[in-house]
């Protein structure tokens, strides 16, 4: 992990509060368990002001280059549920793989549970939209 543990801006974190308060508990296992696993990693998050958030950090609205043990690299920008459509690959952050990526850094590599089971998820590439 490059920062040591995942990296927030403080504002989005209040952001991601209330749509975390909008989770409905009765979600599969799979998503809890990304959920309780996010929630853990923010806990020891290392908290930065917009102006100081690294390039390379994934966080709302990034665009994401990810490759992963079981396919070819996808790209999609990571989004709040409302905006999210994979057909133009914007993905929620409140989606398992969101949940999973949020807050890592390029190059990360990342071991998560999905339905199809743990998988390894290597960040290729980090952009913030101008």
């Amino acid at each position: 992990m490059k920062y040591d543990k995942v990296v927030v801006d403080k504002k989005e974190l209040e952001k991601l509060k209330t749509l975390f308060s909008t989770i409905q508990n009765g979600r599969d296992k799979t998503y809890r368990l990304s959920f309780e696993k996010l929630m853990d990693e923010l806990k020891m998050a290392k908290l930065l002001d917009s102006s100081k958030m690294p390039e390379d950090v994934i966080r709302l609205n990034s665009i994401v280059t990810i490759k992963t043990s079981l396919s070819d690299e996808k790209k999609f920008q990571l989004v709040t549920p409302e905006k999210s459509d994979l057909s133009q690959n914007k993905l929620s952050v409140l989606a398992p793989m969101g949940l999973a990526l949020y807050g890592y850094a390029e190059n990360d590599e990342i071991q998560w549970e999905f339905p199809s089971g743990v998988n390894t998820i290597t960040i290729t590439k980090v952009e913030q939209p101008v």
